[in-house]
């Protein structure tokens, strides 16, 4: 299942940018020093799944605890303060 990545938003009802989220993942998983291709295998996700969410198409949130796990942040962290 994947959530609609234009109707998100936080628990103060405010709309959280699809970008945040791909900026997010971006970052962290550059500062882990993963390649996609790296934190796919990690994961056990398709690198087309990750660049997706690094591009800002898809927010699925079983793949972001994924991508979380493999990257040992809390899933918090892809989310706007």
């Amino acid at each position: 299942m994947t959530i609609s990545i234009n109707k998100l938003s936080s628990k103060g009802g405010t709309q959280i940018s699809p970008k945040h989220i791909a900026n997010a993942v971006n970052e962290a998983r550059r500062a882990v020093g993963y390649s996609i291709d790296e934190l796919a295998v990690t994961t056990g996700l398709v690198g087309d799944e990750i660049i997706r969410i690094e591009n800002g198409s898809d927010a699925d949130p079983r793949k972001l605890k994924r991508i979380a796990a493999a990257l040992r942040v809390p899933v918090s962290q892809f989310l706007p303060n």
